[in-house]
Order: structure tokens, then sequence, then C-alpha cells
């Protein structure tokens, strides 16, 4: 941990003294900075516990949050980044003032600002923490009681977290990602082989074998109307929330739109794809593994993968491993609140002034925001033990309330040209009534799943507002006004990387489907497909860090 602070100061030493330095890397992040924060920013400890417990309780089904975030990473490559870019954007809201006008930038500040403080904050430093103590133990380990323990180690997480947001900026947060990020690799493949193991004793094709061949309805991705994720939910709100969080949401786009050109950023986002992909192996395996070696009796789905841990994982790599699962929820949490205070600064504290705001006044607020953000999550976050129906059912439903309309908003902002402010301005307020009333009103009466009613929404929204503009239109259409800080060249291995990306999605289902391992598809073609993936990703590193972008020719 000491050593990833070491190099994050020394890349970041007197690049963070200027609003695009602290906000943006300077606009110089390349595709493996981008693509290794995106991967952490992304995945923390909840996803190993969670993803795992799911497949040890149901099955794959819930890889569907993952896998199918290869298609919205295709989605922002193509055709939100390129947009972002040309406008020179900063931040979302930004981008919604230039389409529409102010009141819609304050309206997506307020949901975002609502939405992060009072529970995305919050919850990603008790679930980090939560983790930490299940995995290590910490009440026996120092002989307090579990309440203290747990406020000992918000303050721990959130204190070191906040230290690379504050004072480094954009680029110590995905700088410390992408380290962190390789760290995490070696813990998710070492687990699963490990795993693999001890249930063939000793012999991991044993132990491939007895998962391929027993109990095999554990390694089904198509999920019933019992399982946690429906198969149809990846056609309806599946799609949405997934095109939300890779493509509208600040905390997530931030390091994107630091790149230094828009190859780079396509090269770090499609990079991104690939990874995700390759999660169930990593995250959702060990839980099947789990299933094997423990049967269904332990006490919460969600001891699977930290009780693996302690028995696969040698006992000098704990050390490591902490570091690790530590370094991926200091990645979630130091990436919102910069997100968190860039948004305070430049769509709130800058508009107030209505004039320009010097760099060394905006940094100096920056870093107050953060420091105020950060001391409020460690308030907030405790109270999280008393929400009645869980972590999870509390982030569901709070996420629904700004996920839909700002990705109907910003869609229907791109692709029309005569869609009024007004049309989107009732559109968000009719999605906080509707569902609020279906979250805390009709709840008992609504039968389907949520992912459909997000889907339903969102056709009423985008609805709403192309007959707003049908029926009071724009005086005059809406187009972009480029500011070319940046070469917009695109990546010429962007498509075929695309391409290749979706192919693997598509096998990935058909592998842990009826007709593959679920059916009785022989064990060999499971290692032939992960040594596809893994020449395909032996492909891309090579031709996002050897290859530029403008070359004309593949070797």
């Amino acid at each position: 941990m000491a050593l990833v602070a070491w190099i994050s100061y020394i890349k970041t030493r007197g690049e963070v003294s200027t609003q695009d330095g602290y906000f943006l890397a300077g606009r110089g992040l390349g595709a493996i900075f981008i693509a290794g924060s995106l991967l952490l920013t992304n995945l923390s400890a909840e996803q190993l516990i969670g993803l795992n417990g799911s497949a040890y309780g149901f099955n794959l089904s819930s890889m569907a949050w993952e896998v199918t975030a290869a298609f919205a990473t295709i989605c922002m490559a193509f055709i939100f980044l390129p947009r972002y870019l040309a406008g020179a954007f900063s931040t979302l809201p930004e981008f919604l003032n230039n389409r529409f006008d102010d009141g819609v930038r304050r309206l997506s500040v307020i949901l975002f600002m609502v939405g992060y403080g009072l529970v995305t904050i919050p919850s990603v430093l008790y679930a980090g923490s939560i983790a930490v103590m299940q995995l290590f133990d910490v009440p026996g380990l120092l002989g307090i009681s579990y309440s203290q323990s747990l406020l000992l180690t918000i303050f721990a997480i959130g204190l070191t977290g906040s230290l690379y947001a504050v004072f480094g900026g954009l680029k110590a947060v995905a700088i410390s990602d992408t380290l962190n990020g390789a760290g995490l690799m070696i813990i998710g493949i070492a687990v699963p082989v490990l795993g693999l193991a001890a249930l063939g004793d000793g012999s991991v094709s044993a132990g491939l074998t007895t998962i391929t061949s027993t109990d095999t309805e554990k390694l089904n991705a198509i999920g019933g109307p019992g399982d946690p994720t429906p198969f149809g939910t990846l056609f309806t709100g599946m799609v949405l929330a997934n095109l939300f969080y890779w493509c509208t949401n600040q905390y997530v786009i931030q390091r994107t739109l630091g790149a230094r050109n828009l190859a780079e950023g396509q090269k770090g986002v499609l990079f991104t794809g690939f990874f995700k992909v390759m999660v169930p192996f990593l995250m959702m395996i060990p839980g099947v593994i789990a299933y094997h070696l423990y049967g269904p009796g332990l006490s919460t789905i969600d001891l699977a993968y930290p009780r693996l841990v302690r028995d696969v994982l040698p006992v000098y790599a704990s050390g490591f491993f902490l570091a690790v699962l530590l370094g991926a929820v200091f990645s979630s949490f130091n990436s919102l609140l910069n997100s968190a205070a860039t948004l305070f600064c430049l769509d709130v504290y800058a508009p107030l002034k209505k004039q320009p705001v010097d760099d060394r006044t905006m940094l100096r607020v920056a870093r107050i925001a953060s420091i105020v953000i950060a001391l409020f999550s460690f308030s907030v976050a405790p109270l999280l033990q008393y929400a009645p129906e869980g972590l999870w059912q509390l982030i569901r439903m709070f996420t629904g309330f700004y996920n839909i309309p700002v990705i109907a908003v910003v869609i229907v902002g791109l692709f029309t040209t005569r869609v009024p402010a007004l049309g989107a301005k009732i559109a968000i307020v009719f999605h906080v009534i509707a569902y609020g009333l279906l979250r805390f009103v009709f709840d008992d009466d609504v039968t389907i799943h949520f992912l459909h009613v997000y889907a339903i929404l969102f056709v009423i929204e985008v609805t709403i507002m192309l007959v707003t503009g049908w029926l009071r239109p724009r005086s005059e259409d809406w187009s972009y006004q480029p500011r070319q800080l940046l070469d917009l060249t695109p990546w010429r291995f962007a498509v075929p990387c695309a391409v290749t990306l979706i192919s693997c999605v598509v096998a990935l289902y058909l592998l842990f489907s009826p007709i593959g391992l679920v059916g009785g598809l022989s064990a060999a073609f499971w290692p032939s497909l992960v040594l596809l993936m893994l020449v395909n990703l032996g492909i891309w590193a090579r031709q996002m860090v050897k290859t530029p972008h403008h070359a004309s020719t593949l070797s």
C-alpha cells in the first residue's frame, strides 16, 4: 500500500496545480490508466463477496451485470465518448447545460449529489468495511466490539482513500487504481486456481472436471423467474442500467473525459469491456467451487468467498490480499469523492460566481468540498447497518431515482435537435414522482421485475420528451460547438475489437447455458474458451502499447 501511494505521489507531483490537472488529470490519461481505473472503480469488495455469494446460492445468472457491460462500453467508445471529447466537457451536467439549459444542469447535479452523498459513497465505505471484517475477523484480532471495529475500519478506509482524492486529484486516483488493479487480477486468478486444486485433491484439472460434471445447474447463466437476474431483463432494464453506469455516470466517465485523445479513450474503454467479460471466471467461479467444497450448508451465501479464501490462500499471502482488497475499496471511494467534488466545483460553485474562478481558488474549494463530503460519508456509513431490507436493496432502491432519467435525457439530447429543455425537466420530475410512488406506495402491487420497471419508465420518459419537442420545439436546431482541444482521430482497431468483444459475450452465454456446460458439454471446451480470451487479451495489449493509432497497416 505504501508502494502504491509513493508511486502515485511521484507520478502526480507538480501536475495538480490547475483545474484540468486536478479534475481531469491534465487531459493526459493513456489507455492503460483509463482501463485500470475504470475496472477498479467498478469492482470492489461488495462484488467479490456478492457475486460469489450469488453463484454459491443460486447460479451464474448474476454475471449479466458484469458481462453485458461490454455492450455498454462499446456504446461509450463509439457513440458517447466522441461527442463528450468533441465538446471538451468536464462533467455530464456541463453537457446537459450545453444541450438544454442551466435548469436541466441543476436538476442533474441535485440527482447525482444526493445519490452520491446519501447512498453511494457511504455504501462503498460500509460494504468495504464489512468485507474486511468478514475476511480478517477484525474484532477478534483487536479485541474490540463489532460496532467499534466497524467504525475503526470505516474511518481507516475513508481517511486513506480521501488522501488520494483530496491531494492527488484524478491522476493519483487513476494511477493507484491501475496498480491496485494489477494486484486484484493476481488474486482474482489465484483464488479460483487454488480452489480448483483443493477441490481436485491437488489437481486443477480434476477440480475443473468436478464442477463441470456434477451439479452443473450452478453453471447456468440463463436465469429463470426465480433467479436473481432473469434472462429477459438483459434486453430491457439491464441495458439501460449499464448504459447509465458506463456512459453517463460522472464518477465512471470522468477518467475517459481525461483521455489524451479519442483513440486512447476508446482503447481504454474497450479494454475495460474485455475485463468485464472475464469477471465470471474471477469472481463467480470461486462461489461455484465453494458450493462443491462445502455444500449448501453455509449460514449465509455471503460467507462463501471469505471461507474459500481463508481455506485455500496461503497465510503468507494474506497481507497482499488485504492490500488488494483495501485498494479496491479505496478506488471506488476516492473516485466517488473526486467526482462529487468535481460536480460541486464545476456545476455548482463556478456557475454561482458568474465569473471565471482562478485555479488556486477552485482547487482550494475542491479540497474543502472533498473533506466535507468525506466527513459526511463517515457519519452516514455506519447507519447503513440499520437498513431494514439490507444494503443491496437500499442501493438498488435509491439508484433508481436518478439512473433512468439521466440516461433518457442524455440519449434524447444526443439524437434529437429540437427537443427543448422543458421536455427534459418534465421527464425528470415525472420519473422522481412515479418511481417514488412505485417504490413506497404501490410496491406490493408491482409484480414485475424492477429492471422491467426501469424499461417501462424509460419508454414513457422518452415519449414525454419527444411529444414536448413536437408540441413546443426549440426555436432553432441544437448543434455541437466543438472545441478542438484533443486529437479526435478514432482508434483504427476499435471496430474489430468491438466485434471480438461481442463474440466473447455470446460465446460466454453459450458456454454457461443448457446447450453448453449445463447440458453436459465436454469440459475440454472451457480451457479452449479461456485460452481464446487470453489470446485476445494479448493481442489487445500489444495493439494498445506498441501500435500508434494512426498506423495504416496491421502487421
